[in-house]
């Protein structure tokens, strides 16, 4: 008698881990702003073709089925839900939400590009419009010292009044990209996303354009997480890796039986 079986529901638990990893890491983020939730995928393991179908089981006839035996499962890829999240206003005009599809540009320290969802912008000391961690928006936009009211229209159009001034001055427009498969975007922590050869080349334009989103100033897009839906997968999850752990256990109780009478 083999351990295969014991192999086999061993890469069940691994699977099953992995989803609840990825269902924890969901849960984690249900309050980063413009974070889009992850759903585990399952793939099957090569299979051992003891018989395969159609192969002749005698002079006239043929096997109807095969025999294969699996091998078990892996996660084999985490999709992104790309689905809308909810806009949280707060009246800051340096918090922008995407109403659509597309992404804010972001220069990272080290000169390339990234992606991402999250508009909480403020000001550095030079005035330019930076993320929390003090990366610029791409293009970047100056904020001259003295501006008493900074807006932002929907087409992405920075404008702010100057003191004394009563017409509001036009400082420049934001730009944003979309993806022909946005889901191959690779996450690399902070908010951002750079860019895959599953993802395509970023195509760059005005937001309201070509299937960019309008840009909501003033408002924040909250996580798409659906706290309910993830606990539904957790118990599911659970239960998965339960049924695992029961056949490793029953099948050291055949082993054990086959030791003591052989």
């Amino acid at each position: 008698m083999t351990n295969a079986a014991l192999h086999v529901a061993r890469t069940g638990l691994d699977a099953q881990n992995e989803r609840m990893r990825v269902i924890a890491n969901n849960l984690a983020n249900v309050n980063t702003t413009g974070f889009k939730r992850e759903r585990a995928q399952f793939e099957t393991l090569a299979y051992q073709s003891i018989t395969a179908p159609g192969a002749p089981s005698s002079a006239d006839n043929k096997y109807a089925t095969g025999l294969n035996l699996g091998s078990g499962v892996s996660i084999a890829a985490t999709s992104r839900s790309d689905s809308q999240g909810s806009l949280q206003q707060t009246d800051n005009a340096l918090d922008m939400a995407i109403e659509g599809g597309g992404f804010f540009q972001i220069t990272r320290p080290d000169g390339t590009m990234a992606y991402t969802r999250d508009g909480s912008f403020q000001l550095s000391d030079q005035g330019t419009i930076v993320t929390s961690d003090g990366m610029p928006l791409t293009p970047q936009i100056q904020v001259p010292d003295g501006a008493t009211q900074i807006t932002v229209g929907a087409d992405g159009t920075v404008s702010a009044t100057m003191q004394g001034a009563t017409a509001p001055t036009v400082l420049g427009q934001i730009q944003t990209a979309r993806f022909m498969n946005p889901a191959g975007l690779q996450a690399v922590g902070s908010n951002m996303l750079v860019e895959t050869p599953a993802s395509g080349a970023p195509q760059v334009g005005n937001p309201g354009v070509d299937g960019r989103g309008t840009v909501r100033s003033g408002n924040l897009e909250s996580s798409n997480v659906n706290v309910v839906e993830e606990l539904v997968d957790m118990i599911e999850t659970q239960r998965g890796y339960e049924v695992n752990s029961k056949l490793i256990k029953a099948t050291d109780e055949m082993l054990q039986t086959a030791n003591q009478q052989l």
